[in-house]
C-alpha cells in the first residue's frame, strides 16, 4: 500500500532513492503510461499502443512485455544473485520518475514521494541518493526528479489534444497478436489499439496538416514505426520460455 507525502526537507532530509533496476524495486511492470511527446525516444526500444480507459477514452502506453508483471527489459536473474539490469538505452519517463510523483498542494502541483516505495530508504548506511544536501538544499537528483515529474505532468496533459484528434480521425483500430512460443505453448495479446493505416492514408490534405501543425502526425507515424519493435519482445519473451522463466 503507498504512503505518498508532500517532500519536504525537514521530515525527509535523511531520505534517500535506490536507482538501480530490478523487479524487487517496482520494475516488474508490462506497461509504463506515456504521451506523443515522448514517442521519438520511445520508439527504438519499445512499441507504443493504445488502451480504452474506464471512462471511455484512450491512454497511450509503451509496451514493455507481453504478460502482466513482467517486464521484458529487466535482464539477470535477481535470484540467482546475479542483479538485474534494464536493457534498453532509454528509461520511459513513466518508470524513471518512481518513486515520485506529482500532487497538488494549495492548488499548484508539487513533488511528492511514496514513502512506502521500495525504493525509499533511510539513513546513509544503505546506498541510494540523497534528496537533500546537508543544509538543507536540493540535490541534483532531486533536482533532476523534479524537472522530469514537470515534464512528465505536462505531457500527459497535453495528450488530451492528441488522444482526441487520433478519435475524432478514427485513426485507432484493436489489434490481437498470437504468439507461438513453442509446440504446447501459445500466448495471445489483445486489449489494445494501434494508428489504422488504412484510415491514415485515406485523411484529406486539411486534415494531415491540422495534424501536422499540432505536432501529431510525426508522433503518429513515431507510434507506428514502434510496431517494428514487436519482435524483439517476442525474441525475448522465446528466450525466457526456454529458460523456464
Amino acid at each position: 500500500m503507498s504512503q505518498t507525502v508532500l517532500l519536504n526537507n525537514v521530515d525527509h532530509h535523511d531520505l534517500r532513492v535506490i536507482v538501480a533496476r530490478g523487479a524487487r524495486y517496482g520494475d516488474d511492470e508490462m506497461l509504463a503510461p506515456t504521451f506523443f511527446g515522448e514517442f521519438r525516444e520511445l520508439q527504438a526500444h519499445y512499441p507504443i499502443v493504445f488502451q480504452q480507459t474506464a471512462d471511455g477514452g484512450f491512454r497511450a502506453l509503451a509496451l514493455l512485455g507481453l504478460r502482466p508483471r513482467e517486464n521484458l527489459f529487466l535482464e539477470g536473474d535477481a535470484l540467482a544473485g546475479a542483479g538485474e539490469r534494464w536493457d534498453a538505452h532509454y528509461l520511459p519517463m513513466a518508470i524513471e520518475r518512481l518513486p515520485f510523483l506529482i500532487g497538488i498542494a494549495e492548488d499548484e502541483p508539487m513533488v511528492h514521494i511514496d514513502l512506502a516505495h521500495p525504493r525509499v530508504v533511510r539513513g546513509d548506511g544503505r546506498g541510494g541518493e540523497p534528496l537533500f544536501l546537508e543544509h538543507g538544499g536540493s540535490s541534483e537528483f532531486l533536482q533532476r526528479a523534479a524537472s522530469l515529474l514537470r515534464a512528465l505532468h505536462d505531457g500527459l496533459r497535453e495528450d488530451a489534444g492528441f488522444i482526441a484528434a487520433l478519435r475524432r480521425l478514427h485513426l485507432l483500430e484493436p489489434f490481437a497478436l498470437d504468439i507461438r512460443l513453442d509446440e504446447h505453448t501459445q500466448h495471445r495479446l489483445s486489449g489494445f489499439h494501434t494508428i489504422d493505416e488504412r484510415a491514415l492514408r485515406a485523411l484529406g490534405a486539411a486534415d494531415l496538416h491540422a495534424l501536422a501543425q499540432a505536432g501529431y502526425l510525426e508522433a503518429i507515424y513515431m507510434a507506428l514505426a514502434s510496431l517494428s519493435r514487436l519482435r524483439d519482445l517476442i525474441e525475448r519473451l522465446s528466450r525466457r520460455h526456454a529458460a523456464g522463466r
